[in-house]
């Protein structure tokens, strides 16, 4: 493993392992919302069934990884990849349909939101329209299932974002 595109240190997967080494969380979830998908989150955490890593994406776009089949050895790996253009609307279905059932069956200890930013509609990098409303929503939707799963535990790491405006 080599550090690639924006990242150097993978801060969502060592908050994960943190709290499974330090405070003996025993399922972590890390769900990730940046444009680029976490190709590095899903290789650290592949062969580890205590882990499920969750992933909304615009694909193709670097690294070209986060295809829909690929699960990990023990299918806690759930990629939702988006098109260019892709809004609201598709974001939302990906997290409705693909990913809270999923995470909400796995049932974590914590959760941990990799938190992109970029795409958001005025980020240069991305072409997905993602709105201010839609980051709110997400993030409810992640607290609910942290409520009814993990007693609340959920942190919140800051990923990609370029445009200060936005």
């Amino acid at each position: 493993m080599r550090p690639m595109g924006f990242c150097f240190f993978d801060s969502a997967a060592i908050a994960a392992r943190y709290a499974q080494r330090q405070y003996g969380a025993e399922r972590v979830a890390v769900v990730d919302f940046d444009v680029h998908h976490g190709n590095g989150t899903q290789e650290i955490f592949w062969a580890d069934r205590r882990v499920m890593y969750a992933s909304t994406h615009q694909m193709p776009l670097f690294p070209g990884t986060g295809a829909i089949q690929e699960r990990g050895d023990n299918d806690t790996i759930v990629n939702a990849p988006l098109h260019e253009g892709n809004g609201s609307r598709e974001f939302r279905e990906a997290f409705d349909f693909a990913i809270l059932p999923r995470l909400q069956h796995f049932s974590p200890d914590l959760i941990v939101i990799s938190a992109g930013f970029d795409a958001h509609w005025r980020d240069p990098l991305g072409g997905l329209e993602l709105r201010e409303d839609d980051y709110l929503w997400v993030t409810r939707k992640l607290m609910e299932v942290a409520d009814a799963t993990a007693q609340g535990r959920i942190v919140s790491v800051l990923e990609g974002g370029y445009d200060l405006q936005g």
